[in-house]
């Protein structure tokens, strides 16, 4: 049986396959491990280059969540679990179980749905060491390309037929995968990085944003952090407005006057949920939108006052003249 197909298909493809799952797209990396297994117990490939592999594809993989976990925080967590049939109950399980086991976690992490997506970029949220991350990523990698790897070794003559399947479409590898990720990619740096120059043009200061709440009270706050999943109540800027950025950036509604200046706020790396919000503001016309620099934990770690009792839209409308989106 000619095995040249299948041959393509192993280091680099399997590589390549594990990488364009822990990036969640779906490619079926459990199905090639298996059979880079059965293959191997026929003495087509060796193990230890497939485990080598298959770590590395992990390692890319969760390398590039957990950078944009520690760039763009709480925002790539949400983006994560968003994938998910509950999307708030899964960033609450993520968080809790992290809470309580740490970087261990990323050891078993990948058995078990939902989490092996969250941790990634959840750790790099939350500060942890490259070092660190990768120690106890790469473990949890070799455990689970192990258990895969394995499980085609012992059952080989069970998957014939996959064996099959891989000859088939590993010429076409290449295209299948390499294809749809390219664009992926592209279409998620490129939507990041107008983020990121958006950030520059529209920042405010924790002492700027003070000096005007001195000076004047034609300032409106908003709070986005309605949508973190977290236990118990969050602490706001003393006035501030808290609201879901996903009513803020769809709300049909939303009426400022020219003299009123729009502050937002969140507490991810970078204020990315608050840019979102500020663009999809800006593009209806509501110009002076600023985005509080470092969010709210720049804004505590300056000693600035904060409150559990924020103030509620029907207030500031009536201060301001804006009309605020009613709550969903």
């Amino acid at each position: 049986m000619p095995m040249t197909a299948v041959t393509q298909l192993t280091y680099s493809g399997i590589g390549l396959a594990v990488f364009a799952r822990q990036l969640c797209l779906p490619v079926p990396a459990v199905l090639f491990l298996m059979t880079a297994g059965a293959l191997a117990a026929q003495g087509q490939l060796h193990i230890s280059l497939l485990l080598v592999a298959g770590v590395l594809g992990c390692l890319a993989g969760d390398g590039v969540w957990f950078w944009m976990g520690r760039r763009w925080g709480s925002q790539m967590i949400r983006l994560v679990c968003s994938l998910t049939l509950d999307p708030r109950t899964s960033m609450k399980r993520s968080r809790h179980i992290f809470d309580q086991w740490g970087l261990r976690i990323l050891v078993v992490a990948k058995f078990v749905p939902g989490l092996d997506g969250a941790m990634p970029p959840l750790v790099g949220a939350e500060g942890a060491s490259v070092t660190s991350f990768l120690s106890f990523d790469g473990a949890g990698s070799l455990l689970w390309t192990s258990a895969y790897v394995m499980l085609g070794f012992v059952f080989s003559h069970q998957l014939e037929s996959a064996v099959h399947g891989a000859e088939r479409f590993g010429s076409l590898l290449a295209v299948v995968l390499g294809v749809p990720l390219v664009l992926y990619i592209v279409w998620r740096l490129a939507h990041l990085v107008r983020m990121v120059r958006h950030l520059r043009l529209r920042r405010i200061s924790p002492e700027l944003l003070q000096r005007k709440l001195n000076e004047s009270d034609r300032v409106a706050i908003f709070d986005l952090l309605h949508y973190e999943a977290r236990e118990g109540e969050i602490a706001g800027i003393p006035g501030a407005v808290r609201i879901d950025p996903a009513r803020l950036r769809s709300a049909p509604h939303f009426v400022v006057p020219d003299d009123v200046d729009i502050v937002l706020y969140c507490s991810s790396r970078n204020e990315f949920v608050s840019a979102r919000v500020a663009e999809a503001l800006q593009k209806r016309g509501i110009k002076n939108v600023w985005v509080l620099e470092g969010g709210l934990d720049a804004w505590v770690r300056e000693g600035r006052p904060i409150t559990m009792t924020l103030s509620e839209g029907e207030e500031v409308a009536a201060r301001l003249g804006i009309v605020v989106p009613e709550r969903a």
